[in-house]
């Protein structure tokens, strides 16, 4: 019983560390895109594409490198900063380009 009920206990608290890495996560994100959001502004007022290749394959092994140091799945690493660059890409298209005088 005083087994089950120590389980419980470190249970509840690995959950509220969860909770909490959860929490700053999203907060973190939402800085993330509101720097992306400049950068989007900023590509659109000197005409340059929203998506930068180059930049993403850098990224891209970047993020696999960090992932390989922390223990965490270069995949995975790998397959969320593909979904965080469509949704910058998409938002980035979103801006108005004005045509060059």
């Amino acid at each position: 019983m005083a087994d089950d009920q120590s389980a419980q206990e470190e249970l509840l608290d690995l959950r509220n560390s969860i909770d909490n890495i959860d929490a700053a996560m999203i907060y973190i994100l939402a800085e993330r895109f509101r720097c992306t959001q400049r950068v989007g502004a900023l590509k659109a007022h000197h005409h340059l594409p929203p998506a930068d290749p180059a930049r993403e394959e850098v990224q891209v092994a970047r993020l696999r490198r960090l992932a390989e140091s922390a223990r965490l799945d270069p995949e995975f690493a790998e397959k969320y900063l593909a979904f965080v660059i469509r949704e910058v890409i998409r938002h980035h298209e979103k801006f108005p380009r004005h045509p060059v005088a």
